[in-house]
């Protein structure tokens, strides 16, 4: 299995704090399989617009491992701009107001391809109406196998205006309830692979 990380706005390259603990938290929990990691290589910059190079980054890597390993099951997984950057990736149609830059929306086949979609922090409607981006609709194939995480009172992902709340994900445990969710779907995901 592979899991594909976009890290948050401001965090240096790699997964980010968030995505490491996802990471290791999830390889606890599907001991004894092989987890292979893919930090999704962007800037994560507060200039919001350059996130269209995580979505390019990550939906080529999501649509070369499908295509190479097509029986590698897939998670992918976000932290707030991050976060943003895989729910873009995830969807049905590429959004108003979107960068003329934007990746084509992958194949509908791909989704077979993805356990589980693990979104912690995703910014809100009204927080990309602040910051004039287009908003983040998951793709409905991805919708079932996906949980979004907020915080309460994240000033991101909610209507809340606590902006200490968005660092809270690792100590409040939501970072270990996207594993939780994330090692379900992969079990389910691999009962229901064909075996050649």
């Amino acid at each position: 299995m592979q899991v594909l990380f976009a890290r948050g706005t401001t965090e240096p390259p790699g997964l980010g704090a968030v995505g490491d603990v996802f990471v290791d938290d999830l390889k606890q929990r599907v001991a004894p399989k092989t987890v292979g990691v893919y930090p999704v290589n962007y800037p994560a910059s507060p200039d919001f617009p350059t996130a269209v190079q995580g979505v390019v980054d990550a939906s080529t890597q999501i649509q070369n491992t499908a295509n190479a390993c097509p029986k590698t099951s897939m998670v992918l997984g976000g932290y707030s701009q991050g976060a943003a950057v895989m729910g873009f990736v995830t969807s049905d149609a590429i959004p108003d107001g979107a960068p003329a830059d934007v990746p084509q929306i992958m194949s509908p086949s791909i989704a077979n391809h993805v356990a589980a979609v693990t979104l912690l922090g995703t910014p809100s409607d009204r927080f990309m109406g602040v910051i004039k981006q287009p908003t983040v609709k998951i793709g409905s194939l991805y919708a079932p196998k996906t949980v979004e995480l907020c915080v309460p009172n994240d000033f991101v992902c909610s209507d809340g205006n606590d902006i200490g709340a968005h660092a809270r994900y690792i100590p409040d445990g939501l970072v270990d309830q996207a594993a939780d969710f994330a090692a379900s779907k992969i079990a389910d995901h691999s009962a229901n692979q064909p075996q050649h």
